[in-house]
Formats: structure tokens, C-alpha cells, sequence
């Protein structure tokens, strides 16, 4: 093969990649009817039956019930809000503290401190990259409230044994969906292997309707409580035949009419988008498999993948050359993608750093100038946010995991082989690299 683009030589491929388009006529169809109906949200902050939303928000909801298989399912304008709320139903207060991940979106760690409770993190799977159950297990105290678990790229997170440790320990598990609709661990749909489940449809996720989310659970309580914080559950409390008060203060937290007609015809559309990820992801498992510092995704027994992300690992030791120059060099050899053209080659070496990193944590300060919650007379906690206290993690962002998502549809063959040829490419010249 010819130079490396990065020193010179001309890439793989200069054409874009193919756009993620999961819209079309359906969705136009379904706009036009909410437009045509002249409600764009049937809500109302008050105790009557539009408390509960409009008409295409309860349609929604029964759909994504059914399709998951899970007795309620609630629709929200964000997964953000998903989360929040999640956290606020199962009673989370000032002083608790709720174990998080560190690699994930920045609102999973957050939507503790919403309710004045300390997030505390916990390291992750050297292959799964999901929580892992023995530092879990080393991070509860008697303050532990919930774990709050992230089926992160789009593999379901170890409920087996994260949530043996919540029943031994009293503890509710919340469980962060949003890069995993449509994957499974035991039978079950991701989402609802702990008491509540959060699906993202933001418009990078699997399907959308371009913001918006949807909480789910099996459990009657936690499920009108949820419904009571997404929409002002303070006004309404005098008729909804809750007696505990915890955590009642209501946001507005709710869906649109416009969005959940779209989502609802997005939810159709999952079971056909899913398995073309999967097996473009399977093709280039094999083929970028057999590149020997590149070691493929690990799905975990009993467990299906749905790849909102394709996230493999790199062996410096192996390649003599530094993850982050090959990736490089790989960028280099590939195109920007049609739709996403601002935001580069969708490669990129990492995920996200560390969240405990971020200024927030490392001078614990939320809410006004006085650390609250972290530095508050309720919480008698001395949580650690020091660089170093998640290795495993740690050491994936800085020198082992690289993500991409080169292999959504409509990703063809030819497409997944540019790719494995820009690898294949950048392996064969790592010497020029070092």
C-alpha cells in the first residue's frame, strides 16, 4: 500500500460515508397529524386525565411497553430527565450516596446530585466496560441508596451479579439504556434488568424523535412516582394518593405530541436497524480481529451487543507505536460522514474522560459557593475523587479503547471494507509512525 495519509500519502477513501437516516415518509405522516389535530402537547400540570399526557404520549407508551415487555413505560423529553427522575422515585435523599460509572455521559453521574445525594464511582470490566461487581461491592457503605448502572456502548451491563449485590444489600438498581435499545442479557431486554430502566431518543441514538427519552419498570409505585416528578407532582399530590413526600417536587419533564408520534413510528423501525449493526459489527470484529494489537468487542455470556458504538482495544505493547498515533493515522486514511460532517472521521481514540475528572467533582462544588452536596452537614461521607481511583478505566481512556461508528446503516460491504483497509493500511506502515 501506498504512504500513510498522515505522512503525506493519499487515503483509502475521500468519499463520505453514508448518513444514519432512519426518517422518512412515516414520520412526515405522523408530524402532519399531530399538526392537523392543532395539539402539539396534550399535558396539563393539574389532576385530569391529560395529567397523564396526550393522546400520541399514551400511545407511545403502551407501544414501548409491549415491545419491551415491561408493565409501564414512561415518556420524557430527555433521557436526562429519564434519569433524574429515576433517581428521585426510588427515594434517593441528601447524605445517600448512589455508585456511578465513570465512562459514560456526564448526566448519568449527575442525576444524583439533583436530589442532593453523592455520587461515587465505581470501576469498570477490563472487557466489558460496564460496572464492575467487585469494586461496586467495595464502594457501598451504609449510605449507598441505588447503583446506577450504564449498559455502555450497547452491552447490557452484569445484572447477574450487580443486582445480587443490590438484594443483599437493600439497594434499587437504575439502569442507564440509552446507548442499548433492542440488546438483551438472559432473555430480558436492556432496560428492564433493574428497577428502572432509561432509553435515550436523542437524535445520535439508535432511533429518535431528535430529543426525548422513556423510563420503564415492572413496579406500580416507583412508576406513578416517576410519572408525578416528570409533570409538577406538587400540584397534583392531593389526588394521586401518595402519603410518602419524598422527592415530590415535580419538574416539567414532558414529552411533546410532535416527538412521541415520531418515536412511535421510530420504535417499528428498531428490529430492522438493530441487525444490520450487529452484523456489520460482526464483519469487522472478524476482519479487524485479525490485526494482533486489536483485540474485538467481548459480549458477556447470555448476552446480545446493539452497538451504539463499536469499541475494541489496543495493545501499545504489541503494535510499537502509541494508540492514539495509530488512530491517528487512521483518521487520516477515511472520510467524514454525510450528516455529521462538523464533527470529523467518527473514529476516535478514548471515549470520554473519566467523569470524575471533570471540574465539578475534583473541587466538589454543584450547587452555590458552599460544596454542597459534597461538603454538607447531612452527608458523612469522605468520597474520593482523586485521579488514580479507577484504574481500569483510566488506563482504557489513556491508552487501550478506541470507539468509532463506521458500520451503521446504510454502511454497505464496500464501505466496512474501506475501513478495515485504512487498519490494515495504518498497520502495515506503523514503523513510518514511530
Amino acid at each position: 500500500m501506498s504512504t500513510l495519509a498522515l505522512l503525506g500519502g493519499t487515503p483509502v477513501r475521500t468519499e463520505k460515508f453514508p448518513g444514519y437516516r432512519v426518517m422518512g415518509q412515516e414520520e412526515k405522516d405522523a408530524t402532519a397529524r399531530v399538526i392537523d389535530s392543532g395539539v402539539l402537547s396534550g399535558f396539563i400540570a393539574g389532576w385530569h386525565e391529560n395529567f397523564w399526557g396526550g393522546p400520541e404520549v399514551r400511545a407511545l407508551e403502551e407501544e414501548w411497553a409491549a415491545h419491551f415487555r415491561v408493565k409501564h413505560a414512561i415518556a420524557v423529553n430527555s433521557a436526562t430527565s429519564g434519569l433524574m427522575a429515576a433517581v428521585g422515585a426510588v427515594g434517593v435523599e441528601p447524605g445517600d450516596e448512589v455508585i456511578v460509572p465513570p465512562y459514560t455521559m456526564s448526566a448519568t453521574a449527575v442525576a444524583p446530585l439533583v436530589w442532593n445525594a453523592v455520587p461515587v464511582f465505581a470501576d469498570l470490566e477490563p472487557r466489558g466496560f460496564c460496572l464492575d461487581p467487585v469494586s461496586v461491592e467495595a464502594r457501598i457503605t451504609p449510605r449507598t441508596r441505588a447503583i446506577l448502572a450504564v449498559d455502555i456502548f450497547g452491552h447490557p451491563y452484569d445484572a447477574e451479579a450487580l443486582n445480587a449485590l443490590a438484594r443483599k444489600y437493600g439497594l434499587a438498581v437504575i439502569e442507564d439504556c440509552a446507548q442499548a435499545p433492542g440488546a438483551s442479557y438472559q432473555g430480558r431486554f436492556a432496560g428492564t434488568l433493574g428497577n428502572l430502566g432509561i432509553f435515550s431518543l436523542n437524535f445520535h441514538k439508535h432511533i429518535h424523535c431528535g430529543e426525548g427519552g422513556v423510563v420503564v419498570t415492572d413496579d406500580d409505585d416507583l412508576a406513578l412516582r416517576v410519572r408525578m416528578i416528570r409533570n409538577h407532582a406538587e400540584s397534583s399530590l392531593d389526588n394521586s394518593g401518595i402519603t410518602d413526600l419524598r422527592n415530590m417536587v415535580g419538574f416539567n419533564f414532558r414529552m411533546t405530541e410532535l416527538e412521541a408520534a415520531v418515536a412511535r413510528c421510530q420504535l417499528r423501525k428498531l428490529d430492522h436497524v438493530l441487525p444490520e449493526r450487529q452484523e456489520n459489527c460482526a464483519y469487522l470484529n472478524a476482519r479487524l480481529g485479525e490485526i494482533p494489537a486489536i483485540s474485538p468487542t467481548w459480549v458477556r455470556e447470555g448476552a446480545t451487543h446493539s452497538y451504539y458504538f463499536h469499541a475494541l482495544t489496543f495493545d501499545e505493547g504489541v503494535a510499537g507505536v502509541s494508540r492514539n498515533r495509530f488512530i491517528d493515522a487512521v483518521r487520516a486514511e477515511l472520510p467524514v460522514t454525510e450528516l455529521r460532517e462538523k464533527e470529523g472521521v467518527n473514529l476516535r481514540a478514548g471515549y470520554v474522560k473519566p467523569v470524575y475528572l471533570l471540574p465539578m467533582f475534583q473541587e466538589r462544588q454543584a450547587y452555590g459557593s458552599r460544596h454542597c452536596p459534597f461538603v454538607a452537614p447531612w452527608h458523612e461521607g469522605n468520597v474520593s475523587y482523586a485521579p488514580g481511583i479507577c484504574p481500569v478505566c483510566e488506563r482504557l481512556q489513556s491508552s487501550e479503547i478506541f470507539v468509532h461508528e463506521l458500520m451503521r446503516p446504510p454502511f454497505r460491504r464496500e464501505d466496512l471494507d474501506d475501513v478495515v483497509r485504512a487498519f490494515e493500511k495504518v498497520w502495515e506502515h506503523r514503523k513510518d509512525l514511530a
